[in-house]
């Protein structure tokens, strides 16, 4: 009775087994765990950038050509949503574009793999844009007239001179004039930092005449997410609401439709 007793107290008080068998078992776990992370790693990747594709996609700002509304290493977010269902920029729209075609005559060629990677990374934000992408402020839209300027320095949509206090401090609308009717399903843009933009008045002579085809147009910048500290939305601009289309319609409140002599961005 003693010996099966004590032999039963030092069972129970012994050592965990440490075995082959356990030592097997002890290390599958980690491994499904390490499978695991990489699974839900992946899962978030793609979720990221289906949302960036299809809905929403962070842009970072590589330029001071839209200064002061957006900086240099500003990320913004960019709604891909704004102009589906029959939605078309409009005048005071800041838009990103491809500019192939027009700002760019052909995109520059990379290799495929550093291509992927940068593609992803500026898809979330997190590298520059594509040579070809661009972001301007809509100033003309189909069948608009655009002039600069006015004898009051001003530019003027289908007659009618704009106040614009979106631009630069110091800069003057445009420095150099042109006048120009901007062809159907096209847009004539410009940076807000007039004397620091290349922009649709500077491929005029080139092919492509400078406007922007609206099925080039990526999305309609919407907020400034990043950093913390510049995180605003971007309210639409009321500087376009009186301008008439030349049908005699006028646009409605908050948004915004040529010939030329050279330009400076």
């Amino acid at each position: 009775m003693d010996t099966e007793a004590q032999h039963t107290e030092r069972d129970s008080s012994s050592p965990p087994l440490t075995g082959p068998e356990e030592e097997s078992r002890s290390a599958r776990f980690p491994r499904r765990s390490w499978r695991g992370a990489v699974v839900l790693a992946v899962v978030c990747v793609t979720v990221v950038l289906l949302v960036s594709h299809f809905v929403t996609q962070p842009f970072l700002i590589p330029s001071g050509s839209m200064e002061p509304t957006l900086r240099v290493g500003d990320r913004v977010l960019v709604d891909k949503l704004a102009y589906r269902s029959g939605s078309v920029p409009r005048r005071g729209d800041v838009v990103v574009f491809d500019g192939t075609g027009s700002f760019v005559q052909e995109a520059p060629r990379e290799n495929p793999v550093t291509g992927l990677l940068r593609g992803a990374a500026a898809a979330v934000g997190l590298a520059e844009p594509a040579e070809t992408d661009f972001v301007k402020r809509v100033i003309g839209v189909g069948g608009d007239h655009v002039v600069c300027c006015d004898r009051g320095g001003r530019i003027e949509v289908n007659g009618r001179a704009v106040d614009e206090p979106y631009v630069y401090p110091g800069d003057a609308p445009s420095r150099v004039p042109f006048d120009i009717v901007v062809p159907e399903d096209t847009l004539w843009v410009m940076g807000d930092h007039r004397d620091n933009s290349r922009d649709s008045r500077d491929h005029l002579g080139e092919p492509g005449g400078g406007v922007v085809p609206v099925e080039r147009v990526v999305g309609r910048v919407r907020w400034i997410a990043f950093p913390p500290g510049r995180w605003s939305a971007l309210r639409p601009t009321h500087v376009f609401d009186g301008v008439r289309s030349p049908a005699g319609a006028v646009q409605a409140p908050g948004g915004g439709q040529g010939r030329r002599g050279d330009g400076h961005g």
